[in-house]
């Protein structure tokens, strides 16, 4: 009976993740404004891999995540491009700019007004922070909000892992 049991939950497992998988997106278009006032499109990183980031600067998390970010950043050099986004009304060019200070880092803070970030949730709330991974076609070809099933993502070697398949022309894998 175990046996019958666990294959039955390895199948609706297996139809859940099917199923929950969507098609690859396009990963929409945005411009805006870095903290030392420079304009980001992302059309400008096509043929790259990018890594967009959704956070806030009084999110603990997000801080821990930026040393992730910066030793990303390192690793892949030029193949990487790393575009963190931010939003009013807890942020601000000024608490934007003190981040991007206190944690050194290596790749531009963005201000949206929220219309990007609903554009790759399409949610009105999510967890931060939030990663999408898209490919040198600007698909996005992954997903994560910061949780407990994704700590190896924000914490340990997951999204390097994830780089690294799609720099090797890996099939897309949605979550």
């Amino acid at each position: 009976m175990k046996k019958i049991a666990s294959a039955l939950l390895c199948w609706v497992a297996l139809f859940a993740a099917l199923f929950a998988a969507g098609p690859l997106r396009r990963a929409p278009g945005f411009c805006l404004i870095d903290t030392s006032g420079e304009w980001r499109d992302l059309a400008d990183y096509r043929g790259k891999i990018v890594l967009v980031e959704f956070m806030q600067t009084t999110c603990p998390h997000c801080a821990s995540f930026s040393t992730v970010l910066n030793g990303l950043k390192l690793k892949y050099a030029d193949k990487l491009a790393i575009l963190a986004i931010a939003n009013p009304p807890v942020d601000s060019p000024q608490t934007m700019a003190q981040f991007v200070k206190e944690h050194k880092l290596t790749y531009p803070l963005l201000l949206d007004q929220g219309q990007v970030a609903y554009a790759y949730v399409r949610s009105p709330s999510f967890d931060l922070p939030g990663v999408y991974l898209i490919d040198a076609n600007g698909m996005i070809r992954n997903s994560w909000q910061n949780g407990v099933l994704t700590k190896d993502i924000f914490e340990g070697n997951g999204l390097s892992r994830e780089i690294d398949k799609l720099l090797a022309g890996a099939p897309a894998v949605k979550k």
